[in-house]
C-alpha cells in the first residue's frame, strides 16, 4: 500500500515540481494564510535537521505536501511516516533518515501550533514531542557531562552546563528572560538582547541530544509572542549557521585572541526579524579566520561529534 502511495502522492497537488526544486519557497509566498503558514513550518522543520547533519527522505516532502494542500492532517502524516519505515528499515546503523523525517514533521506539527508557555516545563515538552520513540531520554534532563569537537572551532567545544545544576540553570534562564523589559529599547538594542537570551539557553544544553532543534523550536514560539510573524526562510536555508552562531556566542580562548560574540547570531537574527539581507557564510564563522570568501569547503552536513563525559 505505501510503496504505491509513495509514487501516486508525489505531485497530487495543483502543483507538480521536479525533483530538485524546493517545492516549500511558492507557499512562502502563498496568499492563503493557511497553507503559507504550514509551508513556512514544513519548510523550517526539514531545514532544521541540517543542525545534526540530518536529511529528510523524498517521501517527507510529498507527504508534507499532502498536508500543506489539506489532504491529510499530521495525524495522518505522522502515520504514513511510521509505516513507511516500518515498510523501508534502515540497512546501515548511520543513516537516520527516518529520525530526520518524523522529528520534521514533529517540528511543522508544533510550529503550526500557536499555543506556547515561555517556561520551563514547555521546553522539557518540546524536547519530548520530538523525540519520543527516537531517544530514550525524551524529555528528561541529562545526568551527565557532554563535550562536543567543532567544526568552527577547529575541533574544540564550547563548555555546557554541569549536570548538577541544568534544572536549576534553566529555570533561572528563562526567569531572567521573563522579567526583561523591551519597553523603550531600540530595534537593535532588542536584536542584540534576544542574541544573548537564546544564546545562553543553548549553552545550557539540557539534553544529551537535540538541543539545538528543541531551542530553535522553542525560540520560534516565545518570538512570535513578542510580535514578530516568522514566514520566511532564514532558518530553512540557514540552520547550520545558526547553530554555529550560537557556538561563537559561547566560546572564549582569550590566549589566542577570540572572544565570544553574538555578532553572528545578531546577523541571522536580523534577518529572520527584519528580513534584511546579510550574507550568512558559514565559513566566516570559523575561528582560524583563514578562510577566504572564495573558498568553499566541504562542509555541508556535518555534524558536531558528542561525546558523553563520565
Amino acid at each position: 500500500m505505501f510503496k504505491g502511495e509513495w509514487i501516486m502522492t508525489y505531485g497530487t497537488s495543483a502543483r507538480c515540481y521536479e525533483v530538485n526544486e524546493d517545492p516549500f519557497k511558492e507557499y512562502i509566498k502563498e496568499a492563503e494564510p493557511d497553507k503559507r503558514n504550514k509551508g513556512y513550518a514544513w519548510r523550517t522543520a526539514i531545514g532544521l535537521q541540517a543542525v545534526d547533519g540530518l536529511k529528510t527522505s523524498e517521501y517527507l516532502t510529498r507527504t508534507a505536501l499532502r498536508n500543506i494542500e489539506g489532504e491529510i492532517t499530521f495525524d495522518e502524516a505522522n502515520a504514513f511516516l511510521q509505516a513507511y519505515h516500518e515498510e523501508n528499515p534502515s540497512r546501515n546503523a548511520e543513516d537516520r533518515t527516518e529520525e530526520a523525517d518524523k522529528v520534521a514533521a514533529r517540528i511543522a506539527e508544533l510550529l503550526s501550533e500557536r499555543a506556547f508557555s515561555f517556561t520551563p516545563n514547555e521546553y522539557l515538552s518540546i524536547h519530548r514531542k520530538l523525540f519520543t520513540g527516537i531517544y530514550s531520554h525524551a524529555g528528561r534532563i541529562r545526568d551527565h557531562a557532554i563535550t562536543k569537537q567543532e567544526w568552527v572551532l577547529d575541533g574544540a567545544t564550547v563548555l555546557y552546563g554541569s549536570a548538577t545544576e541544568l534544572g536549576a540553570t534553566l529555570d533561572y534562564e528563562i526567569s531572567e528572560e521573563k522579567k526583561f523589559s523591551y519597553k523603550n529599547l531600540s530595534m537593535d538594542e532588542i536584536i542584540h538582547h534576544l542574541a544573548v537570551c537564546i544564546s545562553r539557553l543553548w549553552q545550557i544544553h539540557v539534553f544529551g541530544e537535540g538541543n539545538t532543534r528543541t531551542t530553535a523550536v522553542f525560540f520560534i514560539k516565545y518570538l512570535r509572542t513578542l510580535g514578530f510573524d516568522l514566514t520566511n526562510d532564514v532558518f530553512a536555508e540557514n540552520a547550520w549557521y545558526f547553530r554555529n552562531s550560537l557556538v561563537r556566542a559561547n566560546y572564549n580562548d582569550l590566549k589566542n585572541g577570540i572572544h565570544e560574540t553574538t555578532e553572528f547570531l545578531e546577523l541571522f537574527l536580523r534577518n529572520l526579524l527584519l528580513d534584511e539581507n546579510h550574507p550568512l557564510h558559514n565559513r566566516t564563522l570559523h575561528i582560524s579566520g583563514t578562510w577566504k570568501e572564495t573558498e568553499k569547503p566541504d562542509i555541508e552536513g556535518l555534524k558536531a561529534d558528542i561525546e558523553p563525559v563520565f
